[in-house]
């Protein structure tokens, strides 16, 4: 075999005995890796389990070689994001040994580009020139599509900038030689988006940021339900002109996908007229797309899911429209929302996102919504990875996927080192998303370095002075220094940005700094006033356990968390030691009672560190002010 042999989005030097993923370093012990080895050289080829013993024990060493041989295979699975019962990589023969699933290939040459690097490219927000303002959504919608279809073309070897720092441009006019600077990138795509009941026209143009050069502008016209197979041919069109190393051959005989592979003839024709769809239907699941990317309301979520709802209605084999209703559906009992009792959706959640991945396991969005889901509602981090490593498998510039892999990474799982990797992708991919910055912060905090926290985040307000989440985790950080007089004004900011449809991730930790900073009587106003809330909407019994708590009203904040951990409240499952809320509950023996009935209902990955029993003591959570 060859040195180096790569196969999904990980590379193998064999020599060197190192496995990294997109470039990163993953730990893995010998024996684990000389299986992976075995398993490699003999691609599609069952290797027994006594072949497996010669190779990792040689002579006549004693070992329980069952045992150690069942303990390097599941860490070699951990490592791999593999999972047994659903194997992506090895697959298990009983009684006989194992079997690699995936081709293994050597690195593709990258040519000019050198490895690592990419060429940047950013999408502007598409112009809507229908004279229409109620089609602002559909250019935007075409934007977005724009960026992904680039993104899949050639993720090795583009890098395309994120939604969310792209819209930052719409309408701003700036020159391109001001964005290559500020962005860092090498070529802008602008365009226009022209919509009727009979077509659709888009003008593309593409221009090298060095010397501003119009490397070619064209318009192209679909009908609507042909719009999916033009962004595509516009995306390879870009592709072409940009002239990266070895893509124009293999862009002459077929797509590029975003596993690598190419598709013959046949293949292409399935996968086009597979995305031949209803206009209607891909409208009303645009106009779905579009309300719950910028939901902030109640009312604004359940619009969404009547939308996705009535696109599947229309077509209940649509995939996007599946993979949209999971994901709005779990929106409405999020994290930091939570405008309905967990319960009351769970179950239809996780079936729209499981019918969307029966209808296309391609569909990137499908496995983003399914591991969110995962997380919050279900608490299987071990199925939460699967999907998110099949997200970046399919789409590597995912950055929503990066950061949100980035959060499990950091807690529960405790595995600092990758989940800064994936923030680092997600800020490359967007830099310009204020969601960075948050993330950072409670990566510090996580790591149990509030004063980090205060330090980045003093940066980050000044950058993102109406964030509420920023201000929100510097005030966590003084809670876990032990200076709540600090964490009031944090939080009584945080809560003055929040939205007034959501406050309950602010008003619990802000009644806990209240009642910690001796200021009893505002604790006991914010518990008042969540009771109001909880009348007129769900409000997650963890939250009142937290303000309960800050006051010492200990029984009645354990007979809320005893609440919140039957209705499984998402929240619960990020109560690590460092986790703010928890400051004053921490001193109760209660507290580890109540953490062993937790880490029974969560299922983690083997061999991983638990991360709710580490020893914590008071003076790591709380420093009297």
């Amino acid at each position: 075999m060859p040195t180096i042999v790569r196969f999904s989005s990980f590379e193998v030097d064999l020599s060197a005995g190192q496995l990294r993923k997109r470039g990163v370093k993953i730990k893995l012990r010998d024996q684990s890796f000389q299986v992976l080895a075995s398993l490699l050289e003999h691609s599609g080829q069952v290797v027994t389990r006594e072949e497996l013993q010669r190779r990792l024990w040689q002579g006549d060493v004693f070992v329980d070689y069952e045992n150690s041989l069942n303990t390097a295979i599941a860490r070699l699975r951990e490592a791999l994001g593999d999972s047994a019962d659903h194997p992506r990589f090895i697959e298990t023969l009983p009684k006989r040994g194992y079997r690699f699933l995936k081709t293994v290939s050597e690195p593709a040459h990258t040519g000019e580009v050198g490895p690592g690097k990419k060429v940047r490219v950013l999408v502007l927000p598409f112009v809507n020139s229908s004279g229409d303002p109620g089609q602002d959504y559909f250019s935007d919608a075409m934007t977005d599509e724009m960026i992904t279809a680039l993104a899949t073309v050639a993720p090795e070897q583009l890098a395309v900038i994120a939604r969310t720092t792209a819209m930052h441009y719409k309408g701003s006019h700036k020159d391109v030689s001001h964005l290559g600077r500020e962005l860092r990138v090498d070529y802008v795509v602008e365009g226009s988006v022209h919509r009727s009941d009979e077509q659709v026209r888009i003008t593309v143009q593409l221009i090298q940021v060095s010397d501003q050069m119009h490397l070619f502008a064209k318009k192209y016209e679909a009908l609507p339900h042909d719009v999916s197979t033009m962004q595509r041919s516009i995306a390879e069109t870009i592709a072409e002109h940009l002239a990266i190393a070895g893509l124009a051959d293999s862009l002459g005989t077929g797509l590029v996908l975003s596993r690598g592979t190419q598709s013959t003839p046949q293949e292409i024709q399935t996968l086009r007229a597979c995305r031949q769809v209803d206009p209607k239907v891909y409208e009303i699941t645009l106009k779905g797309k579009a309300t719950i990317e910028y939901a902030t309301r109640e009312k604004q979520v359940h619009q969404a899911v009547e939308l996705f709802q009535e696109a599947i209605d229309r077509d209940p084999t649509y995939a996007p429209a599946w993979a949209g209703l999971g994901e709005a559906l779990w929106y409405l009992a999020a994290t930091g929302l939570e405008f309905v009792a967990p319960t009351d959706v769970r179950k239809k959640a996780i079936g729209a996102a499981d019918r969307a991945l029966e209808l296309d396991e391609t569909l990137p969005d499908a496995h983003k919504a399914r591991a969110v889901i995962a997380i919050d509602a279900e608490w299987d981090v071990v199925k939460a990875q699967h999907h998110f490593d099949r997200v970046l498998e399919l789409q590597p510039g995912n950055a929503a996927a990066h950061n949100l892999y980035g959060q499990l990474l950091s807690t529960p799982l405790l595995r600092f080192e990758q989940a800064r990797q994936h923030f680092d992708s997600a800020r490359e991919l967007d830099p310009l998303s204020p969601w960075n910055d948050a993330n950072l912060l409670g990566w510090w905090i996580h790591q149990g370095k509030p004063e980090k926290t205060l330090d980045e985040g003093e940066r980050a307000r000044q950058l993102n002075p109406t964030l509420w989440i920023i201000r929100s985790l510097m005030g966590v950080a003084h809670l876990l220094l032990g200076q709540a007089n600090q964490a009031v004004p944090e939080f009584e900011t945080a809560l003055k940005l929040l939205h007034p449809d959501s406050p309950s991730a602010v008003l619990a930790p802000l009644g806990l700094a209240y009642g910690l900073a001796g200021r009893r009587e505002k604790a006991l106003e914010i518990i008042t006033e969540m009771q109001r809330v909880s009348q007129k909407r769900y409000l997650s019994p963890f939250y009142l356990a937290v303000a309960y708590s800050g006051v010492g009203q200990m029984d009645d904040a354990f007979q809320f968390l005893d609440r919140a951990l039957e209705q499984r409240t998402p929240c619960l499952i990020f109560c690590t030691p460092n986790d703010g809320n928890s400051v004053a509950l921490r001193r109760e023996p209660r507290w580890k009672l109540f953490i062993d009935r937790l880490r029974r209902l969560v299922k983690l990955p083997s061999h991983t560190p638990d991360p709710y029993s580490r020893a914590v003591t008071r003076r790591e959570y709380w420093r009297p002010n």
